[in-house]
């Protein structure tokens, strides 16, 4: 889209896989660990950073558009990468913000982290971050990875739990993003927890057209997806349960530089958790997905309609 700026330098090699995504909460302004108390400052304005998959760039936008309203300048820098490119820059200096969600980025950061319950992976995340990084208090909306399969697919394996794809070692393909084949939660923690081994994986996209498509076409047997896109339940297709729960919660969180963490970033976003469901967040994917709405014309219409903008 002609709106959107990539950076140069380090984000023109941004390779196409994104985040993977991520579950709901509560917000408040204290009381959910950061690794810092603040002390930046956001007079000079805020760049935001997203990865390259529809919810977090229409997440951006919403980041935008209340601090917009709170009086701060902002710079949108849309569909990136990876945690791989946007940590980095954002430690760097070359981003400020960006939308995460509390599991992914804690299994990024610790691979080993056990924690699953809201309050205990918001306190994970303060120890585990990079110094010059914090996190602000999660919101209400959440998105999760989810693996999924086509209705067929599920009655002619008898699939309808992760455990079941034992049954099936060496029969089934999966398709994902690249980064998925080398995540914990991926190809390497379904391994690792319910001793899956699959019969070819896939590259394509984050819960994107490509690995859609290719599920449709049964050119994937197993596709991993965000719990938030609509074609899961327009498609009919069923996700496999996590009864080990191999996937972690995954609230929708800002990640931020000290450096712009100040009183004024922190209340606007804080007011952005409190409303925004997911519910909500679900539609506004469907808009952009769907309905081929700009990812910031979406967004900026939602602030407006519940007073955010």
């Amino acid at each position: 889209m002609n709106r959107r700026t990539l950076l140069g330098g380090l984000f023109a090699v941004a390779s196409v896989p994104a985040l993977s995504a991520c579950a709901g909460g509560i917000t408040s302004l204290e009381g959910q660990g950061s690794s810092s108390g603040g002390g930046g400052s956001s007079k000079d304005g805020v760049t935001i950073g997203t990865a390259n998959f529809t919810e977090n760039q229409v997440l951006g936008y919403l980041y935008a558009a209340v601090l917009e309203k709170a009086g701060v300048k902002t710079t949108v820098r849309p569909n990136l990468g990876t945690r791989e490119i946007l940590i980095p820059a954002l430690k760097g200096g070359d981003i400020d913000l960006l939308p995460e969600y509390q599991g992914a980025l804690l299994h990024y950061l610790d691979p080993k982290a056990t924690a699953t319950e809201e309050g205990e992976m918001q306190n994970a995340l303060a120890v585990a971050l990079p110094a010059g990084l914090q996190i602000l208090p999660y919101g209400m909306a959440e998105d999760s990875d989810a693996f999924v399969v086509t209705r067929e697919t599920a009655a002619r394996y008898g699939l309808t739990s992760l455990a079941d794809l034992k049954k099936q070692n060496g029969k089934l393909v999966i398709g994902a993003a690249p980064e998925v084949k080398k995540r914990q939660v991926g190809v390497v923690g379904l391994k690792d927890v319910y001793g899956v081994e699959f019969k070819e994986f896939k590259s394509l996209d984050s819960s994107g057209p490509l690995v859609k498509g290719a599920l449709k076409k049964g050119d994937v047997d197993v596709a991993n997806l965000f719990t938030t896109d609509t074609d899961i339940q327009a498609n009919d297709w069923v996700v496999l349960t996590d009864s080990k729960n191999l996937i972690p919660g995954q609230h929708v969180v800002p990640l931020i530089a000290d450096r712009k963490a100040d009183s004024t970033v922190r209340k606007a976003l804080a007011r952005l958790g409190n409303v925004l469901t997911t519910a909500q967040l679900t539609e506004l994917n469907r808009q952009v997905d769907k309905d081929k709405k700009d990812p910031e014309d979406v967004a900026n219409a939602y602030a407006k309609q519940h007073g955010l903008a």
